[in-house]
């Protein structure tokens, strides 16, 4: 993970490289910029998904019960 200061650099540098592209290169990087998200998208209503099924099959877990199990581990 970068720090906030090598995230913001790099920002930068792609803003300076943006602005220097051709107008179908910007048209491409949006593209992949935009199937990333749509797979992101999709990753996290699969994950969500799989969960809601694991609760329906399984049943949760009060908040109480996850903090004694925690105490278990601990000790």
């Amino acid at each position: 993970m970068k720090t906030h200061n090598e995230r913001e650099q790099l920002i930068q540098d792609i803003f300076i490289m943006l602005y220097q592209a051709y107008d179908s290169t910007l048209d491409e990087i949006y593209d992949f910029l935009k199937n990333i998200e749509d797979k992101e998208d999709e990753e996290d209503l699969k994950a969500y998904d799989e969960a809601k099924e694991d609760i329906q099959i399984n049943g949760t877990i009060s908040w109480e019960q996850v903090k004694k199990e925690m105490k278990k581990d601990v000790a």
